[in-house]
């Protein structure tokens, strides 16, 4: 209870901190036709019976983004939202097939102002000093660093230059490559095992410029067309929150949808929901933004100590 008691003071926190900033509270469906495109993410699925009888194939959404997105391009402006969210197949001490995920979006916002801004969330919902499954970060300053810099610094690679090449990659990481091995794969190979362990451990890590095929629904940075206008946030050592300056060319994103799909079905063997149409139309509307998603729960873990997620949930 008293870590229940804390969360539920967070969440005040929370809605406190963007009401004075003037951003607007929503609440979209958790059932919807389409969950999310990510790659390596399984979804729940259900149905919706009408009174006539029909049913329609529904998924619990990976993500509210889709649903947020149609709303910015409806005009909606600044908005955030506590979404409860479903990931099936997941589980561990820092993860939970049913979380909850705060997502904000600011029209107008360039990557350094959301980054300003998550950390100015942070400090007004954080004590100065956090403690969390033995790591102790401090809230005082925050380090900013590229994933090519942390390659350079941690494996001492060039990794931008061996982008969807497996062997090059490899070989520069002086790492034997698996059977079937994609370039993608053994990025986050390295990431898991050389990078993130040292993220986010003295004071909060910003992680920025992804390799561009790892954009997900990120822009291209218009200086560097070989990464995205990505930033992951690591507290206490964990992976706290994912953000993007968002993509507005509804091409560029059907392309990038199309791949994640042939990929999603070759791993899955099997079809599951059509092409969100809507959203594409809405990227097209969409003013230029920054998003994030940030794992609440975690927050939670980390605002009360907690070892295990499980200690925070409402369960």
């Amino acid at each position: 209870m008293p870590y229940l008691r804390r969360r539920a003071g967070l969440t005040q926190a929370t809605r406190a901190f963007f009401t004075a900033r003037r951003y607007l509270e929503v609440e979209t469906p958790y059932a919807v036709p389409v969950p999310g495109e990510e790659v390596h993410l399984a979804a729940f699925a259900t149905a919706r019976s009408a009174p006539d009888g029909a049913v329609e194939p529904l998924w619990l959404h990976t993500s509210p983004e889709f649903a947020m997105k149609k709303l910015l391009a409806g005009g909606a402006g600044r908005i955030f939202q506590l979404a409860r969210v479903w990931r099936n197949g997941e589980g561990s001490a820092t993860h939970a097939p049913e979380f909850t995920m705060l997502e904000w979006y600011r029209p107008g916002a360039a990557m350094a102002e959301l980054i300003a801004e998550t950390i100015a969330f942070l400090r007004a919902v954080l004590p100065p000093v956090v403690t969390c499954r033995g790591v102790t970060t401090r809230l005082d300053r925050v380090e900013v660093i590229s994933v090519a810099a942390a390659f350079e610094r941690y494996l001492g690679i060039d990794v931008l230059a061996s982008v969807n090449d497996a062997e090059r990659l490899a070989a520069d990481a002086r790492t034997p490559r698996r059977p079937g091995e994609s370039w993608e794969d053994l990025f986050f190979r390295l990431m898991l095992g050389h990078i993130e362990p040292r993220l986010g451990r003295d004071v909060p890590s910003v992680l920025t410029g992804w390799p561009a095929p790892l954009a997900a629904l990120a822009r291209r940075d218009p200086a560097d067309a070989r990464v995205a206008e990505r930033f992951e946030l690591y507290v206490c050592g964990i992976e706290l929150a994912n953000a993007f300056v968002e993509l507005t060319d509804a091409a560029e994103q059907r392309a990038r949808f199309e791949d994640d799909r042939a990929r999603r079905h070759a791993i899955n063997g099997v079809a599951d929901w059509p092409l969100d149409q809507d959203l594409l139309d809405a990227v097209a509307m969409m003013p230029p933004c920054t998003g994030i998603a940030l794992g609440f729960d975690r927050l939670a873990m980390i605002a009360t100590g907690a070892a295990r997620i499980t200690d925070v949930l409402w369960m």
